[in-house]
């Protein structure tokens, strides 16, 4: 007798995971302390805090957005990019260019002060005419397995999970969207502000 042989059961597509970012497309700013990790499209998809050996807050570069990360870019869907280091320096200078104007992103993590405080620094500059940003900032400690608490204390968010714990200061208000901070908003020649 002849065994019947399995029965296929249907299988439905897998849903295939976003496209893996390049390395080529990251750029590195550092406080000899830390680092973060900034692609080429704005997003901070890497950063560890206080130390190299902390456990990221960012950390999309090892999964997607739900893992952390902060983006800062053009809202235009067409905007141009270019990136440079500041001379002799690791601050990062990202320009923005679209048909309505031309806008700066510059990245560093200045040394910790006296008190150990660690920052990452985001300065936006107008340069010529108008340009419309957006802003999503979604923390994610422990390599994205907490989602924080968030608060908001004289004008400032403060994010706590557990022993973790940061404060984000903003140049513009930020709205609570699916569970991260968030900002449309548009610079000016000459406007600069700083998050």
């Amino acid at each position: 007798m002849n065994p019947r042989p399995p029965r296929a059961t249907p299988r439905t597509p897998a849903s295939r995971p976003a496209p893996a970012r390049r390395i080529e497309d990251y750029a590195l700013i550092s406080s000899t302390h830390s680092a973060a990790l900034v692609h080429r499209e704005g997003s901070i998809d890497w950063l560890c805090l206080p130390r190299f050996d902390a456990a990221a807050m960012f950390a999309s570069l090892l999964g997607d957005e739900r893992n952390g990360h902060w983006s800062l870019r053009a809202r235009h869907a067409k905007a141009r990019v270019t990136r440079r280091y500041l001379p002799g320096t690791m601050v990062l200078e990202t320009t923005w260019h679209t048909p309505r104007g031309m806008a700066t992103v510059t990245d560093f993590m200045p040394q910790p002060s006296r008190e150990g405080t660690h920052e990452v620094v985001r300065i936006v500059r107008g340069v010529r005419g108008t340009v419309d940003l957006r802003t999503e900032l979604r923390i994610r400690f422990n390599y994205g397995e907490w989602v924080p608490w968030v608060q908001r204390v004289d004008g400032a968010i403060h994010a706590v999970a557990g022993p973790d714990a940061v404060r984000i200061t903003a140049g513009v208000p930020l709205v609570n969207e699916d569970f991260a901070s968030c900002a449309e908003f548009s610079v000016t020649a000459g406007q600069s502000m700083a998050f």
